[in-house]
C-alpha cells in the first residue's frame, strides 16, 4: 500500500471522479469542499474519509503529503502556491493558471522546493492518445504536416471562463503531445457568444507549431451532438482518433490511395485513462521523477490560451476580472 496521503480540494462534478480513484488507489485521507452536501455525499460514500469546509485543515496538516485541486481555474494559483510553500506535492486540474506568468510562478516554486507539481491533462494518459503517438514516432504517417482537434458538446452550466478555458487545454496538451512538437504562436483565434455575453461558447485557435506543422482547434459548449476527434495528417497518411465510437477508435487513412484504409488494434486493457493519470501522480510522488504533464507542460498550454483569448477579445480584454468574480459567486 502506498505511503502517500492525499487530500483533494473540490470535490463538484469533475472532483467526484478525482476522490473515487484515489480512495480506490488507497491513499485518499481527506477531502475539502465549501458544499455540505458534497461533504455529505463523501462521507456516505467513502468510509473512513476525512471533510472539511476549510483548507487550512489541509494546508496545516503535516501527514498530507500531496494535494490535489480541482476548483474553477481562476482560483488555482492562490491554493496551489499556497500548498507548495506548505511542502506538498500538487495535482491540480487543468489550466493550471489562466494567466502565463502564473503558471511560471507555480513551476519555479515547485522546482525551487523539488516538489511534484502536475496538470490535469487527462488525455496524455489516455491509451488510444499513446497508440497515435507511437504511431507518429514510427514514422507511420510520414513527416507530420496538419492536426485538427475537435471538442463539441452541450454544457449547460458553462460556469468557466469561456470554453476555450475549459475544453482547449486538453487540445492543445494533447496535439503537441502527439506531434511531438511545441507550439510556437497563435496564427488566429476567434470566439463568440449564443448568449450575446462575455462568456464565450464557441472558439477557434489556429496555432503555428514547431517545423511549421499548422494546428486548428475547435470547442463548444453548445453542440446537442456530441463530437470529440483528433486528426492528425502526415505526408504519407492520416490518422482520425474518434473516442466516441465503441471500436475502431483509431484509423489510419492512405493518402494517397482511396479506401485504403488499416484499423489500429489497439492493445490495451480498458483502463480509466484518469485512474491511469492518477497512478502516475501517485508514482511521482513516490520516486520524485517528473511527470508527463508537468509545470512546464501546463505553462506551455496557459502561453497559448492566454495568447488566444487577447486576440479573440481585443479590448474586451479588460472584463475577465468581471467574468472572474461573476464566476467565483458560482458553485463549480
Amino acid at each position: 500500500m502506498s505511503e502517500q496521503k492525499i487530500a483533494v480540494i473540490g470535490c463538484g462534478v469533475w472532483g467526484r471522479n478525482i476522490v473515487r480513484n484515489f480512495y480506490n488507489l488507497n491513499v485518499l485521507d481527506i477531502v475539502c469542499d465549501m458544499d455540505e452536501e458534497n461533504l455529505k455525499k463523501v462521507t456516505e460514500q467513502y468510509p473512513g474519509v476525512k471533510v472539511t469546509t476549510d483548507f487550512k485543515d489541509v494546508l496545516n496538516d503535516p501527514e498530507i503529503t500531496s494535494v490535489a485541486v480541482v476548483t474553477p481555474s481562476h482560483t488555482h494559483y492562490k491554493i496551489v502556491k499556497a500548498m507548495l510553500e506548505a511542502g506538498k506535492n500538487v495535482y491540480v486540474e487543468k489550466p493550471i493558471s489562466t494567466v502565463a506568468q502564473e503558471a511560471k510562478d507555480l513551476m519555479e516554486l515547485a522546482q525551487a522546493k523539488n516538489l511534484v507539481l502536475m496538470v490535469g491533462h487527462l488525455l496524455l494518459y489516455h491509451p488510444a492518445v499513446n497508440r497515435l503517438k507511437m504511431l507518429v514516432e514510427e514514422g507511420a504517417l510520414g513527416d507530420i504536416v496538419y492536426a485538427q482537434s475537435d471538442r463539441l458538446n452541450v454544457n449547460y452550466f458553462k460556469n468557466d471562463r469561456s470554453v476555450m478555458w475549459d475544453l482547449a487545454p486538453h487540445d492543445v496538451s494533447m496535439m503537441s503531445y502527439v506531434i511531438g512538437k511545441e507550439p510556437k504562436r497563435v496564427i488566429s483565434a476567434v470566439g463568440c457568444s449564443s448568449d450575446r455575453n462575455e462568456i464565450m461558447d464557441i472558439t477557434h485557435i489556429t496555432i503555428e507549431f514547431e517545423d511549421g506543422v499548422t494546428g486548428q482547434i475547435s470547442d463548444s459548449w453548445i453542440t446537442p451532438r456530441k463530437h470529440v476527434q483528433l486528426l492528425v495528417r502526415g505526408t504519407k497518411a492520416t490518422a482520425i482518433l474518434d473516442d466516441t465510437v465503441p471500436e475502431n477508435k483509431l484509423v489510419v487513412f492512405d493518402n494517397f490511395i482511396k479506401d485504403a484504409t488499416q484499423n489500429i488494434k489497439l492493445d490495451y486493457l480498458e483502463i480509466e485513462p484518469l485512474k491511469l493519470e492518477c497512478q502516475h501522480f501517485i508514482s511521482c510522488c513516490e520516486t520524485g521523477k517528473k511527470a508527463r504533464s508537468d509545470g512546464d507542460n501546463g505553462l506551455m498550454v496557459t502561453s497559448i490560451l492566454e495568447e488566444a483569448e487577447k486576440i479573440m477579445l481585443g479590448d474586451r480584454v479588460k472584463n475577465l476580472d468581471k467574468v472572474d468574480f461573476a464566476l467565483s459567486r458560482l458553485k463549480k
